[in-house]
């Protein structure tokens, strides 16, 4: 990725900027994943309606067409700003085979090259894009742009059964304890690991062999991986990506009196993430003094935002 573009994207959130999602739940094919599927879009719905600087539209049941998600995208196309975020969130069964990935939907599926020009149609430059259906691995090179971050379920087109991994996505949009910086936000980073975590666990408790592995690919590679560290160069990009804010850190974003203090204390977050990544090219002494400086200012700012 460019470093100019790298830059900007790890850039605070632009006043008055605003997040777009868009949510749609697909075929369930039997009632019992119907059932899931509308409830787990319900659920976005209900989480995302108080939110602030947000606009969320929700696509399930016999709404979710490929025509109905096409105008949805035609009308973001013509409202969102540039300095807006896009959220792009697919709940339901995914196939692949070998060659392309499609989500199914009432009537004609929604190809993963069919959202990947829809999405590019949106100007705004910070974009999520969550396949997290089964065979959902089989459409990240298609979806895969630099700027853009994707999380496919499954690691490959090959991995077909119904996945549970959109249910823990959601629980991060809620649960406080997914916001494991504490800074009153849930990014794209901590959303994922939360999720990834709890989807182990869910087949570990049913003593049932893992058919799902959820990749995040934040460097337009079309390579996801389920680690993202320093070490291997992904997740810098969706750690700067906030998907949601708690009720402490919306309230703080919200006031005023501390929204200087709360992007300052943003950009300090940003900039030790940024930090970790050089680690490699930097003398170590040179890192340490940084890092310690970084750290030293970032308690001084939260000491205020406490105040």
């Amino acid at each position: 990725m460019k470093a100019g573009l790298l830059a900007g994207l790890l850039c605070l959130t632009p006043l008055g900027a605003v997040t777009h999602y868009v949510t749609i739940a697909g075929l369930g094919g039997e009632p019992d994943y119907e059932q899931r599927f509308t409830g787990w879009a319900a659920d976005v719905e209900k989480i995302l309606q108080s939110a602030p600087d947000v606009r969320s539209q929700v696509l399930k049941g016999p709404q979710a067409t490929r025509q109905n998600v096409k105008q949805v995208f035609s009308r973001l196309a013509g409202e969102a700003a540039a300095d807006d975020a896009l959220v792009v969130m697919l709940i339901g069964h995914g196939t692949f085979d070998g060659d392309d990935y499609k989500f199914n939907l009432p009537g004609p599926d929604l190809t993963a090259a069919d959202l990947a020009a829809l999405a590019g149609q949106v100007p705004a430059q910070r974009q999520l894009i969550l396949a997290m259906t089964s065979a959902s691995g089989g459409g990240l090179k298609t979806l895969a742009k630099p700027g853009r971050i994707v999380i496919a379920a499954t690691r490959s087109g090959f991995e077909k059964n119904a996945t549970v991994f959109a249910r823990y996505w959601i629980e991060a949009l809620r649960d406080a304890a997914a916001d494991t910086d504490k800074n009153g936000a849930v990014s794209a980073l901590e959303a994922f690991r939360f999720a990834e975590a709890k989807t182990a666990r869910f087949y570990e408790s049913q003593k049932r062999i893992a058919t799902e592995h959820a990749v995040l690919d934040d460097l337009g590679k079309g390579e996801g991986v389920r680690a993202p560290s320093p070490e291997n160069g992904y997740g810098l990009v969706a750690a700067a990506f906030p998907v949601v804010r708690l009720a402490g850190g919306a309230a703080a974003a919200s006031d005023p009196a501390k929204r200087k203090l709360f992007a300052r204390k943003e950009q300090l977050e940003q900039e030790v993430d940024r930090l970790k990544y050089q680690k490699a090219a930097i003398p170590t002494e040179e890192y340490r003094r940084k890092l310690s400086a970084l750290l030293l200012e970032l308690a001084k700012t939260q000491e205020e935002l406490d105040q």
